[in-house]
């Protein structure tokens, strides 16, 4: 389809749904990140003068340039909202445990740690043939059958901005949250098809306007109306998208330490610093991170 048309269809669609809800009822869930400030900038085109929040969560393990550019865009504009997660990364870490692979891996293993298998953990560690590619990789299904001293949890994702940001909705009564989600940034995301997710007792929950579009289409708008991200995102830094520091997740975990120890030495010293209990387990196993750049094992 036209990019063009494509760009009428999501004004239209969101023009319904807030209009449907009510704009008064909903905030905008803001990374700093190139989708966030993508759907930012066309919820204003869609909507022009909308009042609605823009909320970001300063977790603290945010990148510097990320949050110097949300502290730039609130000087300007007075919809942008900064807020602090309720506990410190440290005390989160230590009470449930790191993040390792991805979110859907981390909660089962969690669950495994704590009462051992179950149906979830089981069907997830020796999947029926239809769902193997879904299962647990060979080389980590280890941590489903012994006892490893990595504590592991998804609980940092929750605590750190899940948990804040649904209570600032709570507390300012914004019950409808606006996110930058799409299907093709893969992962859990990649398994929610439309665009309005809605509870068990079908009340609308999230609205995301952005989940069918791809990349070109994203690129191509930033392109026609020159909407400006975050320095990562340009030469010489390439970020294709944002996370809290070097986050575990990461699937090219070894390209970013690469650039980070080159380009942000601070950062890459502070990732190291944090998830080095994984970092170490990712290398001793052969998985994601084959060595710690040698520029800083050799200082």
């Amino acid at each position: 389809m036209d990019f063009e048309l494509l760009l009428i269809d999501r004004i239209d669609a969101i023009k319904k749904i807030i209009s449907k809800y009510g704009e008064e009822n909903f905030v905008i869930s803001f990374s700093g990140g190139k989708d966030s400030t993508v759907l930012s900038y066309l919820i204003d085109l869609a909507i022009p003068g909308n009042k609605i929040p823009r909320v970001f969560i300063n977790t603290g393990i945010e990148y510097e340039l990320i949050t110097n550019f949300v502290n730039k865009l609130k000087e300007k504009d007075d919809r942008m909202v900064m807020i602090r997660p309720k506990y410190p990364l440290g005390k989160i870490l230590k009470n449930y445990g790191y993040p390792f692979k991805s979110k859907e891996h981390s909660q089962l293993v969690h669950m495994y740690q704590q009462n051992g298998h179950s149906k979830s953990t089981m069907r997830y560690y020796d999947p029926p043939e239809e769902r193997k590619r879904y299962g647990c990789p060979k080389i980590l299904k280890y941590q489903f059958e012994q006892n490893i001293d990595l504590k592991i949890s998804n609980e940092c994702c929750n605590k750190l901005k899940k948990e804040p940001f649904n209570d600032w909705q709570l507390d300012n009564n914004k019950p409808y949250k606006i996110t930058g989600e799409r299907i093709a940034e893969g992962g859990l995301r990649a398994s929610h098809g439309g665009c309005l997710v809605i509870d068990k007792g079908q009340k609308l929950k999230k609205f995301k306007p952005l989940n069918p579009m791809k990349d070109d289409w994203i690129d191509w708008l930033i392109r026609k109306y020159n909407i400006p991200l975050c320095e990562l995102y340009y030469e010489p830094y390439n970020f294709q998208r944002s996370e809290c520091i070097a986050c575990p997740y990461n699937i090219k975990i070894q390209d970013t330490l690469n650039t980070l120890n080159e380009l942000l030495p601070n950062e890459y010293r502070k990732a190291t610093l944090l998830w080095k209990p994984v970092y170490d387990e990712y290398i001793r196993i052969g998985y994601r991170l084959k060595q710690y750049p040698h520029k800083i094992l050799n200082k």
